[in-house]
Parts: structure tokens; sequence; C-alpha cells
């Protein structure tokens, strides 16, 4: 899983921690690694209080909100027979 992160393989992934060491010290390191944390959360935060804002202003509207989860719905069964019908293919192919 960590080697396919953005292609770069396990060479690269310990190339890069060597040079952040390197660059920043192994003492600051926590400390960056913190503040990331804090950044992301803040992101996500943000990230699901709009998605609220948006859902909230769609049923005041009178927007069926539901609407999209049935489409999403249709479409995953789509895929799930798509899957069920080419898997011997793709097992002939392998």
């Amino acid at each position: 899983m960590l080697g396919s992160f953005l292609f770069i393989g396990g060479p690269e992934i310990f190339i890069i921690i060597l040079i952040v060491v390197m660059v920043f010290g192994a003492d600051k390191i926590p400390e960056i690694a913190r503040g990331l944390g804090k950044g992301m959360r803040q992101v996500k935060d943000a990230t699901n209080d709009i998605k609220k804002e948006i859902k909230d202003s769609a049923k005041d509207q009178g927007i069926d909100t539901d609407l999209a989860k049935g489409i999403k719905k249709e479409i995953s069964n789509v895929k799930e027979s798509l899957d069920e019908m080419s898997g011997p293919i793709k097992r002939n192919f392998k």
C-alpha cells in the first residue's frame, strides 16, 4: 500500500524520509507531523461543514437528497453485475 502511493516505491520513500530528517532534524519531525495532522483535521472539518450546509440548504428548498443516494446504489448494482459477468473473462487473460 505504501509503495503504490503516487507511484513512489520503497527506496524513494526512504530517500525522502532521509532528506526530511537531514533538513529539519529528528527533534522537529514530531512537531511537523502534529502540525500536518491539525491541518488535515481542519480541512476535513471544513469539508464536513460545507457538506452539511449544502444538505441543509437543499432540504430548506425542498430538493430531494435521497435521489442521489438511489442513483449511487443503482450504479453500484450495475458495477457488481459487470464484475460478475466479466470475472471469467478476466481470469482467462491472466
